[in-house]
């Protein structure tokens, strides 16, 4: 099926539909064709992204026989029924977060992809930042020593006013949980990446600003807070908000273990601070100076700054290369968009029995290495 030029699908247009086609295009994919809940509205993402090729249904995209990977980037409660059909088809599939609103779901997806044997990735893409790569390093070769403490936030201010929605705020659209699912997610897919732990348990309380929207009724979260736990005894904070003014993308992670801390912050990702009892330094964005996994995706030299669409290229580029083989390490895929709604079925739990919850246990290759 898929020949040494990827063909690429896409379904859904708007931002992650204009993310999602930049980064097949670097990663020299021939972008097919789009398709999207109707005829009318593929022709509108077409032209919105520059794309030849408007089908007229979901089913003719996944049906077309260029297409070798499909690109799912429509609303979330529909991530089940288009990545199944993606997987049904025996085609590679990209599927925005979360992968599905539901445990029972994104089970049912992670199952059915290792039976296809196909990739099926999840773009949590903060991974693919170099120097995030280079905070797990330090921690898994022993250098950060045994982990400690986690504080973590991710803080947003685009619903900050009454007036400001759009379908993630219908859990219809959205699903039952909005700023976790929607960035949480990324936060706990990040902890859990960098310190080669798991969260075991939580306790979660969530918040809303406002009861309605343009006219509409808000029954999903603005504001969590979380204690957790992890399966080696670290304990942690973290804070998520889709309200907080003036925090445009603010996802921060500072880990400490017995040796020294590690502290990345998103909207300045060239540097990596490195905090010790004495001679604390900030670790800059080069090749020459760290991991040889972080090396391999700082793609222009220091100096050049890198950013969110550069992480989200290098993603795209390991899914691809994963079609054709290869076996990119840290790539995430459903098993990690499983875990991440296993998380969030846990923060929605303890928020409303306002108790610490036990979360489930990974599988697969997600097992904590030893």
């Amino acid at each position: 099926m898929t020949t040494d030029v990827i063909g690429a699908g896409l379904i859904g247009g708007g931002f992650m539909g204009q993310v999602h086609s930049h980064a097949a295009r670097v990663a020299r994919a021939d972008v097919i064709g789009v398709a999207s809940r109707s005829a009318e509205s593929a022709k509108r993402a077409a032209g919105d992204l520059g794309i030849a090729t408007a089908f007229e249904s979901i089913d003719a995209l996944v049906q077309d026989a260029a297409v070798d990977i499909v690109h799912v980037c429509s609303p979330n409660v529909t991530h089940t029924e288009y990545a199944l059909a993606v997987l049904d088809a025996g085609k590679h599939v990209i599927c925005e977060k979360p992968l599905a609103t539901t445990v029972a779901d994104a089970t049912r997806l992670a199952d059915r992809a290792v039976a296809a044997g196909v990739v099926a990735a999840v773009p949590f893409v903060y991974r693919y930042h170099p120097l995030v790569r280079e905070a797990r390093a330090r921690v898994m070769s022993g250098e950060t020593g045994r982990l400690l403490t986690i504080n973590g936030t991710y803080l947003q201010d685009w619903l900050l006013g009454t007036d400001a929605t759009d379908w993630r705020v219908d859990p219809g659209l959205g699903g039952p949980s909005r700023a976790f699912a929607d960035i949480g997610s990324h936060l706990a897919d990040l902890v859990e990446f960098v310190t080669d732990d798991r969260i075991a348990r939580l306790c979660a309380i969530t918040g809303r600003a406002y009861d309605e929207r343009a006219g509409r009724a808000v029954n999903t979260e603005d504001t969590v807070a979380l204690l957790v736990q992890t399966t080696r005894a670290a304990i942690g904070t973290l804070l998520i908000s889709q309200v907080a003014p003036g925090r445009k993308n603010a996802l921060v992670l500072e880990v400490a273990g017995t040796d020294e801390s590690l502290r990345f912050e998103q909207e300045n990702p060239e540097v990596l601070w490195l905090g010790r009892r004495a001679g604390s330094v900030l670790l800059p964005r080069d090749a020459t100076q760290t991991s040889r996994d972080s090396s391999r995706l700082s793609m222009i030299p220091a100096g050049h700054p890198l950013g969110y669409q550069d992480a989200f290229n290098a993603f795209v580029a390991d899914a691809y290369a994963a079609t054709r083989g290869d076996m990119p390490e840290g790539m995430p895929t459903f098993e990690d968009g499983l875990r991440a709604a296993q998380i969030t079925e846990a923060v929605l739990a303890s928020a409303a029995s306002q108790a610490w919850v036990d979360v489930a246990p990974t599988r697969h290759s997600q097992e904590v290495t030893a």
